[in-house]
């Protein structure tokens, strides 16, 4: 056990059918206790009906994302003596995303806006042609491969307040995944890509706060993904008006 007896936790609890609310719960104090290992603990021994998302417990999914103390973050990797404040937490569901129930929020829209920025391969080959020999000391595969660790958590789209104040922006994970695809020497349509990002909603309605810099667990940066955007749909929309 640890210096204390017991954590107070309040719960996000409701849904789309029913209003939200908070609820508390007093905890076990464990070392080394994650806010994964609170909320199974809740669910486990005293209500069986509270609602969350989890697999790998290891931080590779991602799944578990959850605001704590209104901050995003991975409740597997995130120790309660960390985030402790006077001996309470508060866990909620995603921010910016449609709530299923309690502490799961609904994914769909998070991976709707990677389909609108053409976040998909454009193949240059057929699988009956030689695999392609890539370059990886190739500066644009560089600047490509920044952002392949992206494992679609939706902490930086949860953090960013300018998806919370325009329900049409695509979001940071979304950019983020087509500026690694517009590097990528083996994607046949960069102009779909630069279609996609440059209209209502694309890359420059971020306003550059960085929120989703600073909150991704991975360490990527979607913030000058988005300004490399920025830089190419200006480039090509210049070029146009030169011819």
């Amino acid at each position: 056990m640890s210096d204390r007896e017991s954590i107070t936790v309040t719960v996000q609890r409701g849904g789309p059918e029913t209003p939200q609310y908070p609820q508390e719960f007093e905890v076990p104090a464990f070392e080394s206790q994650t806010v994964l290992d609170v909320v199974s603990w809740i669910q486990q021994n005293v209500d069986p009906t509270l609602t969350y998302r989890f697999a790998c417990r290891v931080g590779m999914c991602g799944s578990c994302a959850m605001m704590v103390n209104g901050v995003p973050r991975w409740t597997c990797r995130t120790h309660v003596n960390k985030v402790l404040k006077g001996g309470k937490i508060e866990v909620g569901p995603l921010r910016n995303l449609p709530v299923i129930k309690d502490l799961a929020a609904d994914m769909d829209p998070f991976f709707d806006k990677w389909v609108a920025a053409e976040g998909r391969h454009h193949p240059t080959l057929s699988r009956d042609d030689a695999i392609a020999e890539i370059d990886p000391e190739q500066a644009q595969r560089k600047e490509a491969s920044l952002g392949i660790e992206c494992i679609n958590c939706s902490i930086c789209y949860s953090a960013c307040d300018t998806v919370a104040g325009d329900s049409d922006y695509l979001g940071p994970a979304a950019l983020q995944r087509a500026w690694t695809l517009y590097n990528d020497g083996q994607d046949a349509d960069k102009d779909a890509i630069l279609d996609a990002v440059s209209g209502k909603g694309g890359c420059h309605s971020c306003h550059s706060m960085g929120s989703c810099t600073a909150y991704c667990p991975n360490g990527l940066d979607p913030l000058s993904a988005i300004a490399g955007l920025k830089r190419a749909t200006t480039q090509r929309f210049f070029r146009g008006r030169a011819k």
